[in-house]
Order: C-alpha cells, then structure tokens, then sequence
C-alpha cells in the first residue's frame, strides 16, 4: 500500500481548504506575515492572475466583529470580499492593527476623548500622546509583493482609500491601479470618521463631486 505523505509544514498547500461565504465557495490559502507593527495573514482566494484585486485591511474589532456603526470598517472588508469572490480571486492582506496600530484600550481611549471633548479620534490620539496613526504598510507590502512575483504577477488592483497603502505597495516595483471603496455611512459619526480621514490621512474617499481615486499606475 502506497503511504501518501501530507506536505510539508509551512507549504501553502498545507493551509489550501474551501471558503465559504454567501453561498458561494473558493479555495483559499493563508500564508503569515512577520514582523511587529505589520504582524498579520495573507488569504489567498481561488487563483489570482495579473491585475487581480488586493485588499490591505487593519483589525477593526468594533466594526468587523461588533458590527458598530461609527466606523466603515465592516463595510468596507464586506464590500472588498464581495469583490474578490464576484471576481473568483483576490488576495486580502489582514493585519493585526488594532486601533490605527495602538491596540483596543488607546482606540477606547480616544473615543471616550472624543466625547467629552467632542474632537474626532485623530486628535483625540494626539491630545492623549498617541501619533494619530502609528500603522507602517512597508512589510505587509513587502510580503505581498514576494507572494504574487511567484504567481507571475506584477499588476494588481488595490482596493483602498488611503494613499498610504498604495504609496507602500508602489513602493516595492508593483503595478498599482487603485480602487476607490465607496461605502454609505452608518451613522453621523461614521460620517464624521470619514471627513476626517479625508483632512487629516488625504485619505481618497469617493464622494459624489469626487468619485475616483488616482490611478497610480
């Protein structure tokens, strides 16, 4: 009798399984990221090609597993998901950044600042001694970057709306074209959330006088 071996640990095939979400199925394969500010996974869904989408999303406990409405994070990694499984293939880089990168007590903190002195969340950060967003993209990128040239691909589309993203990803010789995300707002404070983004990160975030991002490609 033959003895069928199971690969090697560490392998993507060792993490390949089917993924199910709306019913609608794909293979998906995780690989790890490394490093402290940038830890997080790679999920490969079904098999990307050349200008496949790519989402690079940080832990939103509040949006994502809470479903708050003053973030647009849920909705946003919603709308990028169904993106990817409407295209029968994408990557979704998820990191392990809490809190813009300085974990669930300084994201709380900076709420209840905001409140009581009725300021949005960047400043809060800063009034608090935090930095407004103390999030690095350089290894996420850098990890994307090495997976897809061994998939032969050099052009992707990046679904984001934050230059600091795209700068990151461009940074290591990719292709980029961006994809704006455009998302209703949840509440007036996930409304407020967004003006800020745009004043304070130059976050490119469609509106209907501004609805595309610029193409970096």
């Amino acid at each position: 009798m033959t003895t069928v071996l199971p690969p090697p640990i560490g392998s993507p095939a060792d993490t390949e399984h089917t993924f199910s979400r709306g019913g609608r199925e794909l293979p998906l394969q995780v690989h790890e990221i490394g490093g402290v500010t940038d830890h997080g996974h790679l999920l490969v869904f079904g098999r990307p090609a050349e200008n496949c989408l790519v989402r690079i999303h940080s832990r939103c406990l509040y949006g994502e597993s809470l479903r708050s409405d003053d973030c647009d994070c849920g909705p946003e990694l919603d709308k990028s998901l169904d993106m990817i499984q409407g295209a029968g293939a994408g990557v979704l880089v998820y990191l392990e950044q809490e809190g813009r990168g300085l974990g669930l007590l300084a994201k709380a903190r900076g709420y209840r600042h905001s409140e009581q002195c009725g300021t949005d969340t960047f400043t809060s950060y800063e009034a608090l001694g935090y930095p407004a967003d103390a999030r690095s993209y350089t290894g996420a990128a850098q990890s994307l970057y090495k997976l897809l040239v061994t998939l032969g691909i050099g052009r992707i589309q990046l679904l984001t709306n934050n230059p600091a993203k795209a700068a990151a990803v461009t940074g290591t010789g990719l292709t980029v074209t961006v994809v704006p995300l455009r998302t209703t707002a949840l509440s007036e404070r996930a409304s407020d959330y967004l003006d800020a983004k745009r004043r304070h990160r130059h976050h490119w975030i469609p509106t209907d006088d501004a609805p595309w991002a610029p193409d970096l490609a």
